[in-house]
């Protein structure tokens, strides 16, 4: 099994620098599967301002919105791979859920992101999750934004209980949550 690190913090936190920085110093290339909808300009120029930002010589670049164990299942070749990010992720399942009239529940995330870490058994290197802190604010004044705050904060704490090493962080700063965690 890849090495797992999740990377939290709230927004602007330095969440998506840090885990990049991290995952540049662990081998010669990497794979970043990023998880943003394309919804309006602002979040194009989003994607494009963090594009710039990764090396091209050491990233290769997936979108995956929702089938994240397929691409994940498809980067054996690549000694890191980064998910950026599991907040956007859930999202899109939330939003896919609702298309076939469905509601997600917490059950069915934890078990969707089983199924991302086992596809990631029998590779090695490391697989950094990227993440948002939801835990630390108010209670959501509407249902929607309850369900979203509960499925991400059930996502985090399985990827979280299944990693190695889990940072926070806080105005930049890196603090360690978890090091060398069993699993």
């Amino acid at each position: 099994m890849r090495k797992v690190i999740l990377v939290t913090g709230g927004a602007r936190s330095g969440k998506s620098r840090y885990a990049r920085e991290l995952a540049e110093g662990m081998g010669k290339r990497g794979a970043f599967l990023a998880t943003c909808p394309r919804l309006d300009r602002e979040l194009e120029r989003r994607i494009a301002r963090h594009r710039g930002e990764r090396d091209p010589r050491f990233w290769t670049t997936f979108e995956q919105e929702v089938r994240l164990e397929r691409t994940l299942a498809s980067c054996r070749q690549f000694p890191v791979v980064l998910v950026d990010c599991l907040a956007l992720w859930v999202y899109n399942v939330m939003k896919a859920a609702r298309s076939r009239r469905r509601a997600p529940d917490e059950s069915g995330i934890a078990a969707l992101c089983r199924k991302l870490l086992s596809a990631c058994r029998g590779q090695t290197g490391a697989l950094i999750f990227v993440t948002n802190e939801v835990g630390m604010g108010i209670v959501p004044g509407d249902a929607s934004t309850r369900l979203y705050r509960d499925l991400l904060g059930r996502a985090n704490q399985v990827i979280a209980g299944a990693a190695d090493d889990v940072y926070l962080l806080v105005c930049g700063q890196a603090l360690p949550v978890k090091k060398g965690g069993t699993r």
